[in-house]
This record gives C-alpha cells, structure tokens and sequence, in this order.
C-alpha cells in the first residue's frame, strides 16, 4: 500500500536525523581518540593508523551489506548498524587499548556504513526525481553539520575520559530508536537482471552506466581525509600557529555547508553534470590561490572557504547523479559504490598528502589543484547522457 505524503516525509526526516548523529559520532571520535592518543604518547604515525579503521571496517563488509539490504529490507539494515555502532561506543571506556580501540573503530566503520548505506539507498529509492539533488543535499548537510558538531563536545573529556563516548552513545540510541517509527520497505528487484546476479555482475553493471558519478564521493573523501589529517602537519611546518589551523580547516567544512542545498537545487534545475563541473572547476581556481597565496594564514583561510562553497558538495551531487544514471533496481549496489569510493578516497587522500609533504612540502596545496583538475577532466570527458537501462 502507498504511503502519503504526510509519511513520506516523516520517513525522509527521521532519516536525516539518524545519519546527523551518526556523522556527530564520526566527527567526535577522529578528534576525542586522536587527542587521547597524543596526550599519552602514542606517535603520530600510529595514531593515524588507528583512524583509518573506520575506513577499513566500511571497506571489508562492503560486498557483503547488499545481500540483507535486498533480503530483509532497509528497516532491519538501520536497526542492525545502530546496535554495532551503540554496542561499540559504549565498549570503549571499557579498556583503553591502541589495538582494541583499532577493533572497535572496525565495528564503527561497519556499523555506520549499515547506517548511511540504508538510509541513502532508501532516499534515492523513493524521492522523485525533481527533487532528488534538494533531498540529498539535505543529507549531505545534515552528515557535515553532525560532523562539525562533534568535536565540541571532546571537551567532556576533561570531566571523565569515558563520558564523551557515553553521550554519543545516547544520542545515537535517541535517533537509531526514531527508525521503529517507519514501516519497513524492500528495495526493487528485476528478475533476469544484473540486479539478480551476483555481486560483481551489479558492481559491473553499475560502474558501466554511473562511473563519473563515483569521481565525486571518491574526490570528497579524498579531500576531506587529507585536509584533516595532513593539513596540520603542513600549516605547523611552515610556520601558521595552532590556533589558526583549528579555523582554516574548518572553513573548508563551513563554505560546503551554505552550499550543500542551493548547490543540490541547482542541479535540479541545471543538470548534476553541468554543476559537478562548476564545483570541481571552482575547487580547483580556489586550492590553486591557496598555493599561491600561501604565505598568508588568512588568505589560505578565505581559499579554503571558496574551496568548500565549490566542492564540498561533491559527495551529494555524485550520490544523486548516480541515481539519474542507475536503474533503480541497481540503485542498492549504487549507493553501496558511493560509500566504498569516499573510502577509497579518504584512505588514499592522507597517504598520498603524506607522501608529497616528504618529498616536496612546498607543492603540497598544488596536489588538490591537480587532483580536481584530473577529476574536471574525467567528468568532461564522460559522456552527457549516458544509458539508463541494464540487463
């Protein structure tokens, strides 16, 4: 039976509000175990290892998240990865350990991916098409305001070392309890499909018809891991106190914040491809000034802003273009390679950022400017309109 409108967006919001506090929990445990580990003189190289279990994690259960999604439906998928995530920050006050924080980043990694896939799946499953870059805009606004909001509450810490893993937990538990609200739902499938074979059949499938949507959930995660992992390291290098790195990184987060909706409505309007452009090609102009202007704090600052207002959108505008290009009976296995690409990107952004700082710090700003530059490129070069139907 269909549901009404009034429903319609009952469900929408109630999963806005399950991957805010999931990106809430995100933002705050990169910053609170991050600042733990310093303090106790655990070394930067192996405090940055241990962050990317949540990389990891999402990355190993990736194959195998589609199969309950199409089986059960979305509903249990949400129940199932809000228990992993409530479970394991709840589990780390229990023993500080750099090895079995490591696991229960995993476990977060997978819980939160079970999160964001079957709520993302189901936005792009049931909104219609006209509104679709609105919707998910939204979403993504939603995650990187959760994601900002995180680590103001590291402070906590100061009371009980505990306590701020304890209140993420809560509040995960107040938004994941929203979700037995909702009347559960099953994703489309087509007998004799590629949507009926097994998982590389659909991953290739999809990729045939939605590879230059992925360039930008693979490009977001790569420049929001890199930013916030590497940035740092370069800024205290050359001289930009502490106290101006914990605003310019924000900037970047702040500029993709007032953009994320108008930027998602215009795509509307406009066409998702025209727009990726402008927000590869505006990112692009903007780290370009960064790396010019560099020996200036504050102008580094206002780049990083204009860097954000063009592509901090990037994760959204892919998602909803992947689902102008997907079959909807593809749209789970979509999804699922949006999440698996801004891994993929959010591993390979430190790695690579790392590695020019060593070699030649002074180029490491010009590594964003290529970076979107081969991304522009790729997406002009894909084709306008490309085939809807697969079998």
């Amino acid at each position: 039976m269909a549901i009404t409108k009034n429903q319609q967006q009952h469900r929408f919001w109630v999963l806005v509000i399950i991957v805010s506090i999931s990106g809430f929990s995100q933002g705050m445990l990169l910053t609170l175990i991050s600042s733990i580990f310093e303090q106790d003189g655990i070394s930067g190289t192996l405090n940055g290892l241990n962050a990317t279990g949540l990389y990891i994690g999402t990355l190993l259960v990736s194959p195998f998240m589609e199969a309950p999604l199409r089986k059960f439906g979305y509903k249990p998928v949400i129940i199932a990865g809000g228990v992993i995530v409530i479970i394991s920050l709840l589990s780390f006050p229990l023993w500080k350990s750099v090895i079995f924080w490591f696991v229960l980043r995993l476990f977060i990694g997978i819980g939160d991916h079970a999160l964001h896939f079957a709520t993302q799946t189901w936005i792009t499953s049931t909104v219609s098409p006209d509104r679709l870059g609105r919707s998910i805009s939204i979403y993504g606004l939603s995650v990187g305001i959760g994601f900002a909001i995180g680590p103001m509450f590291v402070p906590l810490v100061s009371i009980f070392e505990g306590l701020p893993f304890i209140v993420s937990a809560l509040l995960t538990c107040c938004a994941w309890g929203l979700v037995f609200t909702l009347k559960n739902d099953l994703p489309e499938v087509m007998a004799g499909t590629a949507a009926a074979g097994h998982f590389g059949k659909r991953v290739k499938a999809t990729v045939v018809v939605a590879w230059i949507a992925l360039l930008g959930p693979f490009g977001y995660g790569f420049l929001e891991s890199s930013l916030n992992a590497m940035f740092p390291v370069y800024a205290l290098r050359n001289g930009i106190p502490l106290s101006m790195v914990a605003i310019i990184i924000p900037a970047f987060a702040f500029g993709g914040i007032i953009s994320q909706v108008p930027l998602g409505i215009l795509s509307d309007k406009m066409g998702r491809r025209p727009v990726l452009l402008i927000g590869l090609g505006g990112g692009m102009l903007a780290f370009t000034g960064a790396a010019l202007l560099s020996s200036s704090a504050i102008s580094i600052m206002i780049m990083f802003f204009i860097g954000g207002i063009f592509s901090g959108s990037l994760f959204s505008l892919g998602v909803a273009y992947m689902s102008d290009l997907t079959p909807n009976h593809l749209l789970p296995t979509g999804n699922l390679l949006c999440g698996i690409f801004f891994s993929f990107g959010s591993l390979t952004g430190p790695i690579l950022g790392g590695y020019v700082l060593e070699v030649s710090q002074q180029n490491y700003l010009y590594l964003f400017c290529l970076f979107l530059g081969i991304l522009f490129l790729l997406t002009l070069a894909g084709k306008k309109n490309m085939k809807r139907e697969v079998l």
